[in-house]
């Protein structure tokens, strides 16, 4: 995928995107608002809206990053969707004239910035826009590289009467990265629908945060504040400003 940019996922998938990822963790919004206490929250790459949107209702006043235009008009069919200030941008490196008590990122969003480079500079940027007693709340899974055979793998992620959707990817250890399309056969023609991911370890994680001025405060296997453990498959993980 040479021709792969930013904003090529949102892009493609935009139309489609509410469809696939209808639902979401209500006790994450529970969280989420929580850690913002009634003040001001940003999302890095808030694509159409789907967590940004419920954590407006409970009170937060959300503003947001993202490289696509296409998800963005999404966001702006959607009500009060036209009243969150959106920075188009990658979530890398960005300027916001305000501080947050909240600035999260779900969904693996964050595998999104493919190089490390990239990945420790979006941590010094929110470590720029976070209050003093703000959090980063960070959503991602944990890798597992041994699902890949011979660094590749198609997987049926939806089997229905009239549609099939694979998942066929390639796997990349040295740059850790894995390179997807989703394909999505049905009557109606062939779908696809690309995506790069360059996936970090928790302890990897970690030490970006440290480098950019950030601590770990927590680590949970679920919204639910789950522990954490060998057997978790993603990890909710809290950053704050390193104590000086």
């Amino acid at each position: 995928m040479k021709d792969y940019q930013d904003s090529t996922y949102g892009q493609r998938i935009a139309g489609i995107y509410d469809e696939l990822y209808a639902g979401f963790d209500p006790a994450m919004i529970e969280l989420l608002s929580d850690f913002a206490s009634q003040g001001s929250a940003l999302e890095l790459g808030i694509g159409t809206g789907r967590v940004a949107i419920p954590l407006q209702e409970k009170g937060v006043l959300i503003h947001g990053v993202d490289a696509s235009e296409a998800m963005i008009s999404v966001l702006r069919t959607k009500t009060n969707g036209d009243k969150i200030e959106v920075l188009m941008s990658s979530f890398a490196d960005f300027e916001i004239d305000k501080h947050f008590n909240l600035i999260y990122i779900v969904a693996n969003t964050f595998f999104a910035l493919l190089t490390q480079k990239e990945q420790i500079q979006c941590f010094r940027s929110v470590k720029q826009h976070l209050s003093s007693d703000g959090v980063f709340v960070l959503e991602v899974f944990v890798p597992e590289p041994g699902r890949f055979i011979n660094h590749q793998t198609v997987r049926t992620s939806n089997l229905l009467t009239d549609r099939v959707d694979l998942e066929v990817s390639s796997h990349d250890p040295v740059s850790q990265q894995v390179t997807s399309q989703h394909v999505m056969l049905s009557e109606e023609g062939i779908h696809f629908y690309p995506v790069k991911l360059r996936y970090a370890w928790p302890s990897e994680l970690d030490l970006m945060a440290q480098i950019a001025g950030l601590s770990l405060r927590h680590r949970w296997g679920s919204w639910l504040k789950a522990e954490f453990s060998k057997d978790s498959q993603k990890h909710i993980s809290v950053y704050g400003l390193l104590e000086k």
